[in-house]
């Protein structure tokens, strides 16, 4: 159980890296906005979920 905790934080940042990265590729390109709001929408969701994966992961390992 413990691999898979410790597995969680990079996996979690990860995914808060790759849609950064491919908000700003598109918005570098001049693709559409709509696409980039939507990537930013969704980055920052992701670090919220990351930040509660986190806190987790520390009250876990707190146990």
């Amino acid at each position: 159980m413990n691999s898979f905790v410790d597995l969680l934080v990079p996996i979690a940042v990860l995914a808060v890296v790759v849609v950064l990265i491919l908000g700003l590729v598109n918005m570098l390109r001049g693709g559409s906005a709509n696409t980039s709001q939507r990537l930013m929408r969704l980055r920052v969701l992701l670090q919220f979920l990351a930040i509660v994966v986190i806190m987790g992961v520390l009250w876990w390992r707190a146990l």
